[in-house]
């Protein structure tokens, strides 16, 4: 089967995406595609025609990953140019990164259990050398699946893969090499520049049939020949079964934290790769801003590193304050301290990190910056506190609140 009659041309019109982390590119890249967010989008977004022609999907998840552009922009300028029915697909997708952070906020166990589980994964390969080389064979791209190679050599070149993409990986990840899934899930975080903590598990659990208990999702050559648009046909190489991964312990709800009143008194920003387009929610007596980056990390790839090394540099130029610095350091808290201290302030703000590697930087700092009489305050944007409260169980639940939010947020009537 081939691309659908109703968009003929589209899979002629080739169209790669270069992924600059600027703001600048980002708003770009979302006024190329907006008026593609309603038929064209419903009827082409399973396709993957590689690389070179990104033109069935936005390809906007990079940079809203990492705020340079909000969800609230995308939906603003998605609405003006279609009705809500006619791109509720394209709607749809935009709130299922709000579905995995809420959910992933309510039951912040997975998160730690999954970091666990992937230590004792890395343990056991040291033992056991088939499976090292198996590992080995499949981030190197040799596993002898043509599709896998591809995909897995794609990844590690230009930090992105489609969706579709991406839920075939893991799951001949999962039930054709017979991988351990957080190793998988490990792979991708390292080097998607859209990567993110709980959008990256929760997927992998959902393929696996963890996320929703007893459904798997089993990658069908036919359905690969398909939306690949024949490029690839692994007839005979994929398992024909995913039978359901099973875990021996619960995952807790958990409220979510009560946002605190944000200080009126003068404070310094305290950017990081989270959201880097703060300028569209902080108000009040800024007289700082500092840019925070870990310390290289060996297993992140250059491109990740580069993109969040770039967002944050970005933010930073569209500040007005003269104290405005980006530092690159293990060591969070003494960066804090210090960046209050020249501003003569012990109040720091910071855009909300969601559970995930900044959000475990921060707690880590906290007794330190506590010692020291400074205080650290997040502050949550409007979108997420109307949308993760209904992430509570599956994405429907949330689904079903759509309308409501969009009316909550001033873009429709209902």
């Amino acid at each position: 089967m081939t691309t659908p009659d109703l968009f003929p041309e589209a899979k002629y019109q080739l169209e790669a995406v270069t992924f600059e982390p600027t703001r600048q590119a980002g708003t770009a890249r979302l006024k190329k595609f907006i008026t593609r967010t309603g038929a064209h989008y419903a009827s082409q977004r399973n396709y993957d025609y590689g690389p070179t022609n990104r033109n069935s999907v936005s390809a906007l998840s990079p940079w809203i990953k990492h705020r340079l552009i909000t969800q609230e922009e995308v939906l603003t300028q998605t609405l003006a140019h279609h009705s809500l029915s006619a791109s509720m697909k394209f709607v749809q997708e935009v709130f299922w990164r709000s579905y995995f952070k809420g959910w992933m906020e309510q039951h912040p166990s997975v998160w730690h259990s999954y970091l666990n589980s992937l230590e004792t994964a890395l343990e056991a390969l040291e033992r056991d050398k088939l499976r090292k080389t198996d590992y080995d064979e499949a981030i190197a791209g040799r596993t002898g699946i043509d599709c896998f190679d591809h995909w897995c050599d794609e990844l590690k070149e230009t930090g992105y893969l489609h969706n579709h993409a991406r839920m075939w990986f893991a799951s001949i990840w999962i039930f054709t090499l017979r991988l351990p899934w957080e190793l998988g899930a490990d792979f991708f975080l390292n080097h998607l520049i859209d990567g993110d903590a709980a959008a990256n598990t929760l997927s992998w659990r959902w393929v696996g049939g963890l996320h929703t208990k007893g459904k798997s999702y089993l990658a069908r050559p036919s359905n690969i020949a398909q939306f690949t648009d024949g490029r690839f046909d692994p007839v005979g190489q994929l398992s024909p079964t995913a039978e359901p991964l099973i875990e021996d312990m619960d995952h807790p709800y958990v409220p979510l934290s009560l946002v605190q009143p944000i200080p009126q008194d003068e404070y310094v920003l305290l950017m990081t790769s989270e959201d880097c387009q703060p300028e569209s929610f902080t108000t009040g007596a800024q007289i700082g801003v500092l840019g925070l980056l870990s310390a290289t990390d060996p297993k992140q790839s250059t491109q990740v590193r580069a993109f969040e090394k770039g967002a944050v540099q970005d933010a930073i130029s569209r500040s007005s304050q003269t104290l405005a610095t980006v530092a690159t350091t293990q060591d969070w808290g003494a960066a804090l301290i210090e960046a209050a201290q020249k501003a003569g302030t012990n109040q720091i703000i910071t855009p909300w990190a969601a559970i995930g590697p900044i959000a475990t930087q921060l707690d880590a700092t906290k007794a330190e910056l506590e010692k020291a009489g400074i205080h650290l305050h997040q502050q949550q944007r409007t979108y997420d506190t109307l949308t993760w409260p209904h992430a509570t169980k599956g994405f429907f639940k949330l689904k079903k609140k759509i309308p409501n939010i969009l009316n909550d947020l001033g873009f429709i009537d209902v």
